[in-house]
C-alpha cells in the first residue's frame, strides 16, 4: 500500500507544532513527488466546519501542543471526531521542554479511535508559548534535520509493511487511559488554579482586530479587544500583536512561567522518535 496523498494537519498557536508538522510532512511527499495538503484547525471557524475525514491513500502528519501532558482540553474534542478509514497516520506533539507526560499516548489513541492506522508518532521539545527565553527558537535546525530523518524512517517502515494490515498500532509511552492534566505548584506545594486567567490590554491598543481575528477560541471581543472570555493560555494575541499591547500579569501565571524557565530550561530535550 503506497499513499498517494500527504497531509499536514495542525493545531499550532504560536507556529512552533506547524513547523515540524510540515517538516515531516514535506519529507513524505518528497518520496513520493507530490504536493502537501494542509488542514490547519488552528482557528475556530474550521473546527465549527466539521470533522476532518481522511481516507484510503492519505498519510496524515497529524500534530497538536502539550497543554499540561495532554491534548489541550479545548481541543480534544475536535481531534477525536477526526476519521480516517484506510487512512494512515503520524502524531506528532511539541510541548515546552518540561514533560510531554500522557499527550502522544492521547493523540495517537484518540486518532487510532477514529479509524487511522498509527505508521509512527513523536515528541519535539520546543519553545514554551508562556515563554520568550525557555527553548528559545526552537524547533531549530538540529530538531528539523531530526525530523526529516524521522520521516524517512517512518517511510522505509510503510513501504516494508505492504499494507495496513501488516501495519501494527505503534507503541508509545504514556498512560492508557490518560492521567490527569499536570498541576503546577507554589513554593509550598500548594496548587496554582491559572484556568480564569485572561491576557490584559495596553493603552498601546489601536484595536485592530487581529488578535480577534487570530484567537484560537474566538474569545477576544473585535471591537473592545480588552473583553476576553475563555483563554487556554496559547499566547497567540500577545505573540501575534503589531503593537505589543497584549500581555499577562496575573501572579499566578507569572510564578509558573518563572518556575517553567527556573527549572525547565535545562537540559535542552531532544526529539523522542517511536516507530
Amino acid at each position: 500500500m503506497t499513499p498517494t496523498t500527504v497531509w499536514a494537519a495542525w493545531f499550532s498557536a504560536t507556529d512552533t507544532t506547524k513547523q515540524i508538522v510540515t517538516t515531516i510532512a514535506q519529507r513524505f511527499a518528497d518520496h513520493l513527488g507530490v504536493p502537501v495538503q494542509t488542514h490547519d484547525f488552528t482557528l475556530p471557524q474550521v473546527r465549527k466546519a466539521g470533522p476532518k475525514t481522511f481516507g484510503p491513500g492519505d498519510l496524515v502528519v497529524f500534530g497538536t501542543p502539550v497543554y499540561a501532558g495532554r491534548v489541550p482540553n479545548l481541543l480534544i474534542k475536535y481531534v477525536a471526531s477526526v476519521r480516517g478509514t484506510g487512512a494512515v497516520a503520524v502524531p506528532v506533539v511539541c510541548y515546552g521542554n518540561r514533560a510531554y507526560d500522557d499527550a502522544l499516548m492521547e493523540l495517537t489513541r484518540t486518532l487510532e479511535a477514529g479509524g487511522l492506522t498509527t505508521l509512527a508518532a513523536a515528541a519535539f521539545s520546543c519553545q514554551h508559548a508562556f515563554s520568550d527565553t525557555q527553548n528559545a527558537g526552537r524547533p531549530d535546525v538540529s530538531d528539523r534535520t531530526i525530523a526529516k530523518g524521522f520521516a524517512d524512517a517512518a517511510w522505509r517502515k510503510l513501504c516494508a509493511a505492504g499494507d495496513l494490515a501488516a501495519l501494527a498500532p505503534v507503541a508509545v509511552p504514556g498512560n492508557d487511559p490518560v492521567g490527569p492534566y499536570y498541576t503546577p505548584r507554589d513554593r509550598h506545594g500548594d496548587p496554582i488554579d491559572i484556568l480564569k486567567v485572561r491576557p490584559k490590554t495596553t493603552d498601546a491598543c489601536n484595536r485592530c482586530g487581529k488578535c480577534a481575528k487570530l484567537c484560537p477560541l474566538g474569545s477576544i471581543d473585535a471591537e473592545d479587544p480588552t473583553q476576553v472570555s475563555k483563554c487556554m493560555k496559547c499566547n497567540r494575541c500577545v505573540r501575534h500583536c503589531p503593537r505589543h499591547a497584549k500581555y499577562f500579569d496575573d501572579p499566578n501565571y507569572l510564578y509558573h512561567k518563572t518556575e517553567l524557565e527556573d527549572q525547565f530550561s535545562w537540559p535542552r530535550k531532544g526529539p523522542e522518535l517511536f516507530l
